[in-house]
């Protein structure tokens, strides 16, 4: 599914926009906080109820608004999506009846590139996690259900070895029985992500790879029994550290350029590239597993990108479905002409270039 008409209220510096998205290319120019991404960010809460640039949605209100709004039409069915945010909470709608999350999301699949996606290739564990999480939550709604459980099981042995409840026991049977599950659906994910970049986006010829670790086992009672040795090898120090040491909040993903470890030795345009190459990875697997295109949301496409490379990448993703860029370079968006609908951005008003 694609969007068409969207109108954008009071998202940071955006008071008020209207404009229609073509199903291929759009490409957004304008100098530095005009509010480029911010029409990303819009698209963002249309797919999934809530923003990419933040975990407080309510701070990307616009100062003096009463509520941030977006409203979007798909094009393939007609459908209205209407997300409103305000001090008191946060209303999803679909064609002007209020939705619970789960009936929200889902409509429209995104994949994001974005500045503060970096961290994933360069800064601590948890980021990478976090990654594979969030895609295999898009991809998989079970998922999410039992990421979400698994945080709740650790959560209350955490409190069972601070010697705040009792029932460790039980809990240690149910971090095996959620956290063999989880690391299988995980990994299934990382080698779907893994198989993707092998054939896909690569800058310079450089290879990029990216593993969990350790690897599920073939099946899940054979997962369950290898995570109920990795807890028994780990009694003593979880008594001291208090907190539980071993599951898939613990496990390493491991993301390489040329074998080696991105966060150690990539450079600034490397982390970018591998950025890349996995946000369009994460898109081939939408589409493998649903046989439709995910919108891709590309914000400031073309740093540390040269520009050749650039324009063949827009001129795949131009051909394969929907995706917005944005740009601080009129020129480079110029030479797009005839593959992108070009809008102009300024101080929060969008219009056509």
């Amino acid at each position: 599914m694609t969007l068409g008409r969207i109108e954008v209220e009071g998202l940071r510096v955006i008071r008020r926009a209207e404009l229609e998205l073509s199903s291929g290319l759009n490409v957004f120019v304008g100098r530095n906080a005009q509010g480029k991404t911010s029409v990303l960010e819009a698209v963002g809460l249309l797919a999934r109820g809530r923003s990419f640039r933040t975990e407080e949605t309510r701070s990307a209100i616009r100062r003096g608004a009463a509520a941030l709004r977006a409203r979007g039409e798909l094009r393939e069915a007609g459908t209205r999506l209407e997300v409103t945010v305000s001090p008191a909470g946060r209303r999803l709608a679909v064609d002007g009846r209020e939705v619970t999350p789960a009936g929200f999301c889902g409509r429209v699949d995104v994949i994001v590139y974005a500045t503060e996606r970096l961290r994933v290739i360069r800064g601590p564990m948890r980021e990478r996690r976090q990654f594979l999480d969030r895609g295999a939550a898009a991809l998989w709604p079970s998922y999410r259900r039992l990421a979400r459980d698994y945080e709740r099981v650790v959560a209350q042995r955490n409190a069972a070895l601070r010697g705040e409840q009792s029932g460790r026991p039980a809990w240690d049977e149910r971090l095996v029985e959620t956290g063999a599950a989880l690391r299988q659906r995980r990994s299934e994910y990382a080698a779907r992500l893994s198989r993707a970049l092998e054939r896909g986006f690569t800058a310079a010829g450089e290879r990029y790879g990216i593993e969990l670790m350790p690897a599920a086992r073939e099946s899940l009672e054979a997962e369950a029994r290898a995570l109920a040795l990795e807890l028994d090898g780990r009694v003593a120090a979880e008594r001291r550290a208090r907190m539980s040491l071993a599951g898939p909040h613990r496990d390493q993903v491991r993301l390489t350029i040329d074998g080696e470890e991105a966060a150690q030795t990539a450079s600034a345009g490397q982390a970018r590239s591998a950025l890349l190459a996995l946000a369009l990875a994460a898109a081939e697997v939408v589409r493998e597993e649903r046989g439709t295109r995910a919108t891709l949301l590309l914000d400031d496409l073309d740093s540390e990108l040269d520009e050749e490379r650039t324009r063949e990448l827009c001129a795949r993703v131009a051909s394969e479905g929907q995706a917005l860029v944005t740009t601080a370079h009129p020129g480079w968006a110029e030479r797009l002409d005839g593959l992108a609908r070009r809008f102009l951005v300024e101080a929060g008003e969008v219009r056509p270039a």
